[in-house]
């Protein structure tokens, strides 16, 4: 028979056997789950529940999850000794194989996690689910978890992401009639599939950074990649319709575009109270 195990990602917070009664199940305890993709504002979120003085712990997140859990988990499941990736051809490939054997993906290495409640008592906060199945699978396995979807559109996210925090300005600025030749640049960029995801008139307020020379077309390319990319993996559309269908009455979507930060937080903390 083989021995227990347990693995420590941090001080109070591990997977496998628990090695003492006071570690607790993260289904067991009160949680706060930020769902969204990059650029819809959960950096900001965060400072901004703080600074409304909501008290909560931060589990790892997203990528320490996938540094110390799922990469891990796969590793030795192929028989590899457990090494940190950092090439990302070889992660993505990782993370694939980890979806495979565990539909439920990041939720499912979420809901592996224990905590020790003596360390750590009161709300833990997790950053952050994106996909279907990812949203599904942990709203049935965390029945003491609460859901706050921020979102917000491709093109805003863009802007945020090559550091304009000022997304209204950028767009008002350029609203009107788009020329060919901003459409064309747009193009040049190379970015496949980006045209796909934007209409002609933000392809134009994207590339009229470029040629203001507010940022780099480099910059610009990095942005959309990111973008791109993870619209080819997540769908925010089809995971709020997932979520809300799992979790009707633990669920909060957020626009974070219409609300700014200090009301997404008011909102945020009003809904947790209505428990």
């Amino acid at each position: 028979m083989s021995e227990p195990t347990f693995t420590r990602l941090q001080a109070d917070v591990g997977y496998g056997e628990p090695p003492v009664a006071t570690w607790q199940p993260l289904a067991a305890r009160p949680l706060l789950v930020l769902v969204g993709v990059t650029g819809v504002g959960k950096s900001t979120t965060l400072a901004a529940l703080h600074s409304a003085g909501l008290a909560f712990h931060p589990l790892p997140d997203r990528r320490a999850l996938t540094d110390l859990l799922i990469i891990p988990t796969m590793q030795v499941a192929l028989g590899e000794t457990a090494t940190p990736v950092k090439d990302r051809t070889q992660r993505f490939g990782l993370t694939r194989a980890y979806r495979e054997l565990h539909p439920g993906g990041m939720g499912e290495a979420l809901a592996a996690l224990l905590v020790d409640a003596v360390q750590t008592p009161g709300l833990l906060l997790f950053d952050g689910l994106r996909g279907e199945n990812e949203v599904i699978y942990a709203a049935q396995a965390l029945p003491h978890a609460r859901f706050v979807m921020l979102d917000a559109p491709d093109v805003v996210r863009v802007i945020r992401l090559i550091g304009r925090h000022d997304p209204f300005d950028v767009i008002a600025a350029r609203v009107g009639d788009h020329a060919v030749h901003e459409l064309q640049r747009f193009a040049n960029l190379g970015v496949e599939n980006a045209a796909a995801l934007f209409t002609a008139q933000e392809q134009h307020i994207l590339a009229d950074l470029v040629s203001t020379g507010e940022v780099t077309a480099d910059d610009l390319r990095k942005a959309l990649t990111i973008v791109v990319e993870e619209r080819r993996h997540y769908d925010p559309a089809a995971t709020r319709a997932a979520l809300v269908a799992a979790a009707p009455d633990r669920a909060l979507v957020v626009d974070t575009v219409v609300d700014a930060p200090h009301t997404i937080a008011l909102k945020i903390l009003d809904f947790l109270r209505a428990r």
